[in-house]
This record gives C-alpha cells, sequence and structure tokens, in this order.
C-alpha cells in the first residue's frame, strides 16, 4: 500500500516521526510465555565474524541492528481502544469501521493542510488479512502552530463549565489555546455524531483521541480524495441534483437548530454524484447565538454563488434563506 502512493502527486509522503508508535504492547501479548528472540541466531553468528578493529561489513551490520517488537517506524497499533464508548462513532456502524486491536494504522500521505488543522489518509488493517479501510484522520495543531482566525464570534454561545478555563480561553493565554484546540476538535466529533445520525451527508466520525479525529475518507479505494464542489467543470456536475442535496442536508441541519457557520464551495465534496459536507468544528446553534441568523443566511449565499454563476436560477438561493430561516425557528 506504501508503494502506491510514492509517486503519487496528490499526496506527499509522512516521514517517520521518532520512535516506533507501538502502543500499548502488554495489553495485545501474554508476558507469561517467554518471548522467542528470533534474531539470537544472528547474532550470535555476526560475533564470530567481527573484524579486528571491531567493525562489521554493511551485510553482517544489518542483523545487528535492534528489532521492533511493533509496527513498522511510522505506523502505530490501532487506537480503537484509547476511545471511550463516547468518544466512538454512532452505532450501528458502517460494515468497514475496522474495530479489531490487532489491527495496525498506517499513514499514507497527507490529504489537505490548514490553518487549524491538517487531514492525513491513514490506512487501518489487520495484518495477513483483507480486513482494511481507509480513513481521514483530522488532527487539530497545537498552541504554537495553530491560527485561531475563526475563533472569535462563532465561540458566542459555546461556555465551558469551568469558569478559569473560560477566562483562559478568552484571554487567549498558551493554556487557553490549548483548550480552544481540544473544544474545537470535541465540537467537530460530537457535530459529526449528531448530523450523522440527523441523515446529514457529513463524513462518518470514527473516533476522536485528543485532537485527532479519525473519519470516513471520502474517495476512491486507491486513495484518490474527492474533489471539492469549486474543483467541478461545469460538465461533470448535475446542478439541480447537487443543489437538491445540499437542500435537504441544510434543512435538517437548520430543524435541529444548527447552520454550519463557515459553507462554502470548498468544504463540500462531490464523489461519484454524492455530495458531502465536511469542516465542521464551527457549527452554530442558531438559537444560542446572537448572530446565528446572518451565518445561517451567509452559507446558503456563499455555496449559492457557485450555483448561480453555473446557471442556477438566483431566486432558487433566496427561496432555500428563507425555508432554512422557518426551518431554523428564526422566522415566521
Amino acid at each position: 500500500m506504501r508503494e502506491r502512493f510514492a509517486d503519487s502527486d496528490s499526496f506527499s509522503r509522512i516521514r517517520p516521526k521518532g520512535a516506533s508508535r507501538r502502543g500499548r504492547r502488554a495489553d495485545r501479548f501474554d508476558d507469561s510465555q517467554p518471548e522467542y528472540d528470533y534474531f539470537a541466531s544472528y547474532r550470535a553468528a555476526d560475533d564470530e565474524h567481527d573484524t579486528a578493529d571491531g567493525t562489521r561489513t554493511d551485510a553482517e551490520q544489518e542483523f545487528s541492528a535492534p528489532v521492533a517488537d511493533g509496527p513498522a517506524v511510522g505506523d502505530r497499533w490501532s487506537t480503537w481502544d484509547q476511545s471511550t464508548p463516547t468518544e466512538k462513532g454512532p452505532e450501528p456502524r458502517p460494515d468497514w469501521v475496522v474495530t479489531e486491536l490487532a489491527a495496525v494504522d498506517t499513514e499514507l500521505g497527507i490529504v489537505k493542510t490548514g490553518k487549524e488543522a491538517d487531514v492525513f489518509l491513514l490506512e487501518r488493517a489487520v495484518p495477513g488479512t483483507g480486513r482494511r479501510t481507509l480513513m481521514a484522520a483530522k488532527r487539530y495543531r497545537d498552541a504554537q502552530h495553530r491560527m485561531f482566525h475563526r475563533d472569535s464570534g462563532y465561540l458566542e454561545g459555546r461556555q465551558h463549565k469551568e469558569t478559569r478555563i473560560s477566562r483562559a480561553m478568552a484571554k487567549r493565554t498558551a493554556f487557553g489555546k490549548e483548550a480552544i484546540a481540544g473544544q474545537w476538535a470535541a465540537a467537530e466529533f460530537g457535530a459529526l455524531c449528531r448530523l450523522w445520525s440527523a441523515g446529514v451527508a457529513v463524513p462518518y466520525p470514527v473516533q476522536i483521541t485528543g485532537t485527532e479525529i479519525l473519519m470516513e475518507f471520502v474517495g476512491d479505494e486507491d486513495g484518490t480524495a474527492a474533489p471539492r464542489l469549486a474543483q467541478l467543470r461545469a460538465e461533470e456536475a448535475d446542478i439541480e441534483d447537487l443543489w437538491g442535496q445540499l437542500g435537504r442536508s441544510l434543512a435538517l441541519l437548520a430543524y435541529d437548530g444548527y447552520a454550519h457557520g463557515d459553507l462554502s464551495a470548498y468544504n463540500i465534496l462531490v464523489h461519484r454524484g454524492r455530495l458531502v459536507i465536511i469542516d465542521v468544528p464551527q457549527i452554530v446553534d442558531v438559537v444560542a447565538n446572537p448572530r446565528g441568523l446572518s451565518f445561517l443566511e451567509r452559507d446558503v449565499r456563499n455555496v449559492g454563488a457557485w450555483f448561480v454563476s453555473r446557471g442556477l436560477p438566483p431566486a432558487s438561493v433566496e427561496a432555500l434563506v428563507d425555508s432554512l430561516a422557518a426551518d431554523a425557528r428564526l422566522r415566521r
């Protein structure tokens, strides 16, 4: 699978960072049994071929390297058991979700970089079987490498249960920024779970661990990511059908009292005619947020401009704005 992406223009290879992330080995092996040292015979034979100055040939040195007892460097054990039940996606889960603890996570490349988070392509597979799946791993950046240009406004109506943390977030201290990063990740995962369960066209959320969200990879089996709506050529897009799909998802959002908050043709994917809304950490409670209606209206008009430029009647955009405001009970 690694070789498949080696020459791809769509992805950048991920270099291993530090030592192998082997997870909790004790959870997967019975340490009461003696561990078989497969390379002991090689080391014994190697000792016999040391040169006078203590050096060894390249071929001989190959067998003297430390042997890892887990996945290859840069890979890790599946993190499924590191998430609590509330940190896992809603049930019933799709059949493609791999929950086996023997699975290994392998990074295959980077899908998208952003100011708040980066998205990586990750394969979770059970070695020796055909059980595998591709996922998108969205990782929010830490306080030193993350820009919070969207925090003001979106955080209105959201309060942390501890006033000390709320004050730190308001002052943007280092601790406050870390808390905001965690809140963004938790907010997005919670929103994905709620929206998926409500029938909104969003990626299925697999799990969250810290500030990493694993979710459905929207794309092909070979790792080719679905294009954004903004990247579609006119001849590839069924404008009326896509507008209808978008309207149904936004109606479900509005009826539940929410707006996307940052919707545009750049955070909507289209895969084989299926429209999928992504990037929902800033989802807005249009009732609690004093600017809720303006967020809802802006969402529709932003993405509506793309559709209008490709032949959608402008009246359809205004009609959807009015319909969603009514669904959200913001207008009578």
